[in-house]
């Protein structure tokens, strides 16, 4: 995919809406008697990228449709760039841009096609929907397959085609649900440019994606849900600063043991089969105390080969969530 953001040939609602965002509160919604959403407040800001994160099942597809006003909450109110999606869907819907996780598309058509299709049903005149739709299939580095049946496309190739349709309507507030799925590696790096891009432009985007250490790559804060509630917002920058898990490895274990608990250290430890070799895990409270034990270690002669964070910043975060712990 190519790394330039470029806007529709016509001016859309998108351009000239409020940019405001995304506010929703105490969403719920069931299905039967299965509640699927149960109580979420969600904000995604404009130029920032959010990220929804939550195990399977938490509610995260939900409330997207809901953002998306493909489904109505049962209670709770949403705004988006000011609009009322369940009063006014069809406004809501021209400053939207919906990448869904699975993209349902007209197989007999070319990518070229469907692009020019959706600008139709935008009311985007023909002559700028052609270019549009050149624009979008070189953003996303599909030109060579614009004229091809979309049924020979591969997940990957779909994938990318479905964000083009997401940004047909040049969108104040683009809902991604996971879009880096059956992208190559070479894809996923240019994907999180361009969402990184697509924010800087003043968009609203709020990704949801299994993978958080590309989400580290690409948010600037994160909504974390769990069994149809929010249980927790953070910037990056907050996220940052609490208690993270670190690897040490080293070429001799027993010394590092000796050393950790005479720094009343806790770790959890292991060892290389038949090898003086292994690995310690320790919690820090931050970047700084970090720095001075590993600063600590080599002036005590400790052979240190890795030294770095167990995960990425949301990933703590989730894994300190699922452990019960603050």
């Amino acid at each position: 995919m190519e790394s330039t953001v470029s806007s529709p040939g016509s001016t859309t609602v998108a351009q000239t809406a409020q940019n405001t965002g995304i506010s929703a509160n105490s969403l719920a919604r069931s299905f039967g008697h299965v509640v699927a959403v149960e109580n979420i407040d969600f904000r995604a800001e404009p130029g920032k990228v959010t990220a929804l994160i939550g195990p399977n099942g938490s509610g995260k597809t939900t409330l997207l449709l809901m953002l998306a006003s493909l489904l109505k909450p049962n209670h709770g109110t949403i705004s988006v760039q000011g609009i009322d999606p369940v009063s006014n869907p069809r406004a809501a819907r021209a400053v939207l841009g919906w990448m869904p996780d699975t993209l349902g598309m007209w197989e007999s058509l070319t990518g070229r096609e469907i692009l020019t299709t959706v600008a139709a049903l935008y009311g985007i005149a023909k002559s700028d929907a052609a270019t549009r739709a050149q624009e979008l299939l070189e953003l996303v580095s599909l030109e060579e397959l614009a004229d091809t049946p979309a049924r020979v496309f591969s997940r990957g190739q779909a994938q990318r085609l479905s964000l083009a349709r997401a940004l047909v309507n040049n969108p104040a507030i683009l809902l991604l649900d996971e879009p880096a799925s059956g992208l190559d590696p070479g894809a996923r790096v240019q994907l999180r440019v361009l969402v990184r891009q697509l924010a800087d432009s003043g968009k609203t985007v709020v990704i949801s994606s299994h993978v958080l250490a590309e989400l580290d790559e690409m948010a600037d804060a994160a909504v974390f849900i769990s069994k149809g509630k929010t249980v927790r917002s953070q910037t990056l920058a907050e996220a940052g600063t609490q208690i993270r898990g670190y690897t040490i490895s080293v070429l001799d274990v027993t010394r590092l043991r000796e050393f950790l608990e005479a720094k009343n250290i806790a770790a959890t430890y292991a060892q290389d089969f038949d090898s003086p070799r292994g690995s310690a895990k320790v919690k820090l409270a931050s970047e700084t105390e970090a720095a001075a034990l590993l600063k600590e270690l080599v002036l005590g002669n400790i052979a240190v080969t890795t030294f770095a964070p167990s995960a990425g910043l949301l990933e703590e975060t989730y894994l300190s969530l699922e452990e019960g712990t603050p």
